[in-house]
């Protein structure tokens, strides 16, 4: 069994959400289904395009939700995808704090961690904005000796503001 699990950008721009989508697929493709478990926190972005990939490509689902009025802070537009995602996860964990923020979403990464073989982010490389977003991710990952596999293919860009 190959325990994938996600971190990335909400941001991405729609042609961005297009490259990683095939990216995703290609690293996926790389794992038998019936071996794969793709472990995510179903943000809307890069954990919604791979929990998609995971799905696609035959594989089990893990959700890790950082709160249980998570759901209430995607936002309308994201909510019937959030909604979709969390409905064809095999497993749904949800943490226990009371409302979504820094330290839901810390301990949500910890939990990915703890399940993954292997981190995949959708990551711009650039520092990030503090503790629990994607840089901060990646260097946990990789001071816990899980292997990290960055996907920014070229042409990516985040947009400047999140609607």
């Amino acid at each position: 069994m190959t325990v994938i699990a996600v971190t990335g950008h909400l941001d991405l721009t729609a042609p961005t959400v297009r490259l990683v989508r095939d990216a995703l697929g290609r690293l996926l493709a790389r794992h038998p289904a019936a071996e794969l478990t793709g472990v995510s926190c179903l943000a809307r972005g890069a954990d919604a395009l791979f929990a998609d990939a995971v799905l696609a490509a035959g594989g089990r689902l893990v959700a890790v939700i950082p709160s249980p009025a998570y759901r209430d802070s995607v936002g309308a537009g994201y909510a019937p995808e959030f909604d979709r995602l969390r409905a064809a996860a095999a497993e749904v964990l949800v943490l226990p704090f009371p409302t979504p923020g820094a330290e839901a979403y810390e301990a949500a990464n910890t939990e990915l961690l703890r399940r993954a073989d292997l981190l995949v982010a959708v990551w711009d490389g650039l520092p990030g904005n503090g503790r629990g977003g994607t840089a901060h991710m990646v260097t946990t990952a990789r001071h816990a000796a899980v292997p990290v596999e960055v996907i920014w293919p070229p042409g990516s860009h985040r947009r400047t503001t999140l609607t």
